[in-house]
Order: structure tokens, then C-alpha cells, then sequence
């Protein structure tokens, strides 16, 4: 009885991983999924140390296409006292 259903149990893994493997590859061969990709968001340059940043939550100087976005706010000041003389 317990070679029975030890046997069964093996038989419902293999077949489980079968039907995985298949819809794995049937997926892969439908090309990119569409499905949970967020936008791409654009990053920019720290002018002071280079890490890349979203300016969205980055500190900011500068105004219009002058704006500059930073990493931090000591790179900020680093910034304003390089450009203030």
C-alpha cells in the first residue's frame, strides 16, 4: 500500500513538472510578456560624484535646462559651492 502511494505521488511530480516545462516553453516561444513591466524611468548624472539618480526623488539646483539633480544633499551643496565662486 505505501509502495502504491508513494508511486502515485512521484507520478503527479513528474507529471507537475511536465506540464510546467511545457507551459514554460510555450510562454517562451510567444515572445516578451506584456504583462506587470512598468515604464522605463529615466535616470540622470550626478554632476559631483556620477551616481545615477531619478529625478523625481532626487534635490535639485538650478532652474529650466539648467537644472541639476543630485544623490544626495551634501552633493548639492558640494555643487552650489563649486559654482558660487
Amino acid at each position: 500500500m505505501l509502495r502504491l502511494l508513494l508511486g502515485l505521488i512521484l507520478l503527479y511530480m513528474v507529471l507537475r513538472a511536465v506540464s510546467r516545462l511545457a507551459r514554460g516553453i510555450t510562454a517562451g516561444l510567444s515572445g516578451p510578456a506584456q504583462i506587470n513591466q512598468r515604464p522605463a524611468m529615466k535616470l540622470v548624472r550626478d554632476p559631483v560624484c556620477g551616481t545615477f539618480v531619478a529625478p523625481a526623488n532626487a534635490p535639485s539646483f538650478g532652474t529650466g535646462a539648467q537644472m541639476r539633480f543630485f544623490c544626495s544633499e551634501n552633493c548639492r551643496r558640494i555643487y552650489q559651492a563649486k559654482s558660487a565662486g
